[in-house]
């Protein structure tokens, strides 16, 4: 039986996704709401694809769902990859019988026992998307409104990781500029220079090892001022 949500419904869980606390959480959040509002989901997990291509798979509900990821990025093949691929929405009604992906599909339905797949394209930011994985072990599991539901909390799912990495990025940061002027303090007691020096030298010693003037900063907070560092 299909599980109606209503507008509101779907509201309280964009506000249950978005009160989470961190990127991971979120994930974690995302793949278990799947389970409870599209009928027939017995597995989830999302896909991310990185700015260099890597496709990894966070917030699984389970290791079925990682093994069924993962046969796809192995065998380069199945709905994930090809919803990537076409920005577009892959559904499977039976993976016994699939002919579009001839290594990945007989393995995850004789192995796994899977025998439906849907993904749906997860838009989460400039530099990165994903997609949304979900797996039941019947044929035919996901209906017209299951796939109509799917399609809400993709988009509910996206907006919460993007707003979960942006919190992400803002509390990377200040912990970096907090440690540069921590740094930059030390620097400017132990070799009376001002706090223009300061960064200054990081800088160059950050250009000199080929590696971000924030892990400079917090080698000399966690190390102090030692000779190596100026080699």
């Amino acid at each position: 039986m299909h599980r109606d949500y209503s507008g509101d419904q779907y509201a309280r869980i964009a506000r249950a996704l978005s009160n989470e606390l961190g990127v991971a959480q979120t994930h974690d959040s995302a793949t278990r709401t799947a389970l409870q509002i599209v009928e027939g989901c017995d597995h989830a997990g999302i896909s991310l694809v990185s700015k260099r291509g890597k496709i990894t798979t966070v917030g699984p509900t389970d290791d079925i769902a990682v093994r069924a990821d993962q046969l796809q990025y192995e065998t380069g093949e199945g709905p994930c990859l090809q919803s990537i691929r076409e920005q577009d929405t892959v559904y499977s009604p039976d993976l016994s019988s699939e002919e579009r992906w001839p290594r990945w599909a007989p393995e995850v339905a004789s192995s796994l026992g899977i025998r439906s797949a849907l993904s749906l394209q997860l838009f989460v930011g400039p530099d990165a998307m994903g997609c949304l994985n979900l797996y039941a072990d019947e044929p035919q599991a996901f209906g017209l409104d299951d796939r109509v539901s799917a399609h809400a909390l993709a988009a509910h799912i996206a907006v919460a990781m993007t707003a979960a990495a942006d919190q992400a990025n803002m509390d990377s940061a200040l912990v970096n500029r907090t440690m540069i002027g921590q740094a930059e303090g030390m620097l400017m007691q132990a070799l009376q220079i001002s706090g223009d020096q300061a960064f200054a030298a990081m800088v160059r010693i950050s250009q000199h090892r080929n590696v971000k003037v924030s892990r400079v900063a917090e080698e000399i907070v966690k190390k102090g001022i030692h000779p190596d560092l100026f080699d």
